[in-house]
């Protein structure tokens, strides 16, 4: 997985030249990027990164501290929050895992406008060390199983990343939630967002510029597409992407690469992993399948 593209988030830098191993990293667009990591007996240490970055303990981590913090000691599920303007120095003990969500704070800036309606200045986010936050270590384990090197799973992860940070965001603001999502996206963005997914099979788009077709909050957009889909917008632009691929199929001329291709697959094995996970067949033996059966109709 290329790294190239978080080289210049400082946080990122400073534990590529620690003793920390990275185990995979993705720009997940948004602005948004993630990265897993593990470390052990290290020294490390930040200086107003100007970005924020979220970490959170997956595994270990009992006995890393803060310098001036040693009495407060990381756990799995532990959270810390470093804003742009942070400065602390970090003591590693035994073996830990983490990951890191990475955004800068002119996406949060964004964020506060569209999610709350707020001035971007009247939102500071609070330096959080080891703090204890159920929800948000629940989005990072679900984040850390997805293979980013997948275009559908780097959609998924863009999701989950956006959830995050309007978490942050609501728990910094002390603002609730809303909860009545009745109504869905309207009738016109409906089928703007469906149109423009079903025109672009081979894109892979954020919940960013999906909700900005809708001119809505990422965080209000995911919930309004569920209440009209039924399901997240990656997943459904999945099972429209394998649904024209039985459309596609069913020409036995046609080969499987260049099926993939056109219905938006990353490649033949790509399509052959999804299409059996969701309809427990491969597409030859699904073809097969439909092909006699048009045969003996």
């Amino acid at each position: 997985m290329p790294t190239d593209p978080l080289q210049r988030h400082a946080v990122f830098a400073a534990l590529s030249g620690s003793r920390a191993s990275l185990e995979r990293a993705a720009a997940l667009g948004d602005g948004l990027g993630v990265a897993l990591w593990r470390n052990r007996n290290d020294s490390t240490g930040y200086a107003q990164p100007g970005h924020h970055t979220m970490s959170v303990y997956l595994e270990g981590g009992h006995a890393t501290y803060r310098r001036d913090q040693p009495g407060n000691k990381g756990a799995p599920g532990r959270l810390c929050l470093l804003p742009a303007d942070h400065e602390s120095r970090w003591h590693v003990g035994g073996p830990q895992r983490f990951l890191h969500l990475y955004f800068r704070p002119e996406y949060l800036a964004w964020h506060c406008v569209r999610l709350l309606d707020r001035e971007p200045r009247a939102v500071a986010l609070r330096d959080l060390t080891f703090a204890d936050d159920p929800y948000l270590f629940g989005l990072s384990q679900r984040l850390a199983t997805l293979d980013w090197g997948q275009p559908d799973a780097r959609m998924a992860g863009n999701a989950l990343a956006h959830e995050a940070v309007s978490h942050l965001v609501l728990t910094h603001t002390g603002c609730a939630a809303p909860t009545d999502w009745r109504g869905g996206l309207s009738a016109q963005a409906r089928r703007t967002v469906r149109d423009w997914i079903e025109s672009h099979p081979g894109d892979n788009p954020t919940l960013g510029e999906l909700a900005a077709l809708a001119g809505l909050s990422e965080f209000h957009f995911a919930r309004m597409f569920r209440v009209s889909f039924g399901m997240p917008p990656h997943a459904w632009i999945l099972r429209a992407r394998l649904e024209r691929a039985q459309r596609l199929l069913a020409d036995p001329r046609r080969p499987l690469h260049e099926v993939a291709a056109r219905a938006g697959f990353a490649s033949a094995s790509h399509l052959s992993h999804r299409f059996r996970a969701t309809f427990g067949a491969t597409p030859g033996v699904w073809r097969a399948g439909a092909a006699h059966a048009a045969s003996i109709g």
